[in-house]
């Protein structure tokens, strides 16, 4: 499988990707703890489809020390009994915030009301700017059809 273009080496999407890249590392840097940054990382992605981006967060997270067991139930995150209650309450407003176009009225009370139980307020918005981060490389990455399986932990820097 090859992408439909060279995105990478684009300058364009170079330029592009630098503003992208400035908003990944300030929330990277923010007081969101980083396992739960991985597993928000890795939900959207499943949910989008992007196997470039669940390979590369899957790989990263195992070489940050994540179990495979954790990793292998981040799509059945409601039934595994592996997440803590304030990861549950990331990947829910995950979910939600990825799947706006599936459901009127985007992100419930009841979501929100539960993260804003489990994160203060400036981690609500390290996360709110993850889940739209993580959307925007999916997109760019589902949209060109990058090849996904080559990663390698820390490629990007």
């Amino acid at each position: 499988m090859e992408s439909r273009l060279d995105y990478f080496g684009n300058p364009l999407a170079g330029k592009v990707l630098k503003h992208i890249n400035s908003a990944g590392k300030i929330v990277s840097d923010s007081g969101l703890p980083s396992v739960t940054q991985e597993l928000v990382k890795i939900r959207a992605s499943q949910i989008n489809g992007c196997g470039f981006c669940t390979d590369m967060h899957t790989k990263d997270a195992t070489a940050a020390g994540e179990t495979p067991a954790r990793l292998n139930m981040v799509a059945a995150w409601r039934e595994a009994t592996v997440f803590t209650e304030t990861e549950r309450a990331a990947l829910e407003l995950a979910e939600q915030g990825t799947r706006i176009a599936d459901a009127s009225g985007g992100v419930t009370a009841e979501a929100w009301a539960n993260a804003a139980k489990h994160y203060d307020e400036d981690q609500l918005v390290a996360l709110i700017s993850l889940i739209a981060v993580i959307n925007a490389y999916n997109r760019i990455n589902v949209i060109n059809q990058q090849p996904a399986g080559s990663y390698q932990p820390g490629q990007f820097g």
